[in-house]
C-alpha cells in the first residue's frame, strides 16, 4: 500500500476546524456495564460484516475471480478473523475492546489494508508514503482506530462520495488521515468533545477511537477540506529519529 502523498491529482488543503478532540473518560467502562456491552457490539459489527461479505464473494460462482483475487480475499478474511478473535479474547477477561494490553507491532501498510477494503474500489483513494507504510504501529488498536474512522466516513459522508486514507511522517509524529466529502457539523464537533458517549450509537465509534489512542499517546484532530470535505487526523508518536520535516500537508482526493 505504498504510494505518493498528495503529489498528483486534485488537491484540497487541510484547514484546522476547531479544538483537538478531548480525552475519553478512562473510567467510563468500569462504571457503566451497559456502555461496555455497547462497545463490544459496536466493535464486533465490522469484522462480522466483513467476514460475511468476503466469504460470500468467495462462494459466488458468478464472480470471475482469479487466483490472485481469491488469495487476496482469503488474506483479508484471515485478518478480520484474527481481529475478531482478539476482541473476543479481550471480552473474555472483562475489559472489552479497549484494553491497553500488549499489542504486537506491525507495519502501518499491513494494518491499513483491512480498513481500506471496507471502501468500494471506485470510491477509495489511498496515499501512504513509503516511510509511513513501513512504520511499526500497535496492530490491533491502530486497526480499530482506522476502521472506526472509515466506517464513520461511510455512514455520514455522501453515499457516492470518495473516501481517502492517507499517511505520512512529520514533525509531530505519524499522521493517518481519513477523509470524506461531507461537512463539519455541530454533532461531529460535539462527539469529539464529549468525555462519555450519549445513549445509543451516536458518537460511540469516535469515543472508542479516542479511548484507544489514549493508550498509545496519540491524539485526534478535526479538519475541514477546501473546497469541501472532512478530515479526521490521527497522530501517533514515533521515535525522533524516524520523523521528517513536513513540506506542507496536502491531500489527494
Amino acid at each position: 500500500m505504498h504510494g505518493r502523498h498528495g503529489r498528483r491529482g486534485p488537491l484540497r488543503v487541510l484547514r484546522w476546524a476547531g479544538p483537538e478532540a478531548g480525552p475519553a473518560d478512562p473510567a467510563a467502562l468500569d462504571t457503566d456495564p451497559e456502555l461496555l456491552l455497547r462497545v463490544l457490539c459496536h466493535e464486533f459489527r465490522t469484522p462480522v460484516s466483513a467476514l460475511t461479505s468476503l466469504t460470500r464473494a468467495l462462494a459466488d460462482d458468478r464472480l470471475a475471480l482469479t487466483g490472485d483475487d481469491r488469495r487476496a480475499i482469503t488474506a483479508l478474511a484471515h485478518q478480520q478473523a484474527v481481529h475478531l478473535q482478539g476482541l473476543l479474547r479481550d471480552a473474555a477477561v472483562g475489559t472489552g475492546a479497549l484494553v491497553p494490553a500488549p499489542d504486537p507491532a506491525a507495519p502501518l501498510a499491513a494494518v491499513l489494508r483491512g480498513a481500506g477494503a471496507l471502501v468500494p474500489p471506485r470510491r477509495r483513494l489511498i496515499g501512504v508514503t513509503r516511510r509511513a507504510g513501513d512504520c511499526p504501529v500497535p496492530r490491533r488498536r491502530t486497526r480499530q482506530v482506522v476502521t472506526n474512522l472509515v466506517e464513520n466516513a461511510l455512514r455520514h459522508g455522501p453515499a457516492a462520495g470518495r473516501i481517502g486514507i492517507h499517511a505520512a511522517l512529520g514533525r509531530s509524529g505519524l499522521s493517518i488521515v481519513v477523509t470524506d466529502e461531507g461537512r463539519v457539523d455541530p454533532p461531529l464537533v460535539e462527539a469529539l468533545r464529549r468525555p462519555v458517549p450519549c445513549a445509543g450509537a451516536s458518537g460511540l465509534g469516535l469515543w472508542i477511537v479516542r479511548r484507544l489512542l489514549a493508550a498509545d499517546g496519540g491524539r485526534l484532530r478535526l479538519h475541514r477540506l477546501r473546497p469541501r470535505g472532512v478530515a479526521l487526523e490521527v497522530v501517533l508518536p514515533v521515535p525522533a529519529d524516524d520523523r521528517v520535516a513536513p513540506r506542507g500537508h496536502r491531500l489527494a482526493r
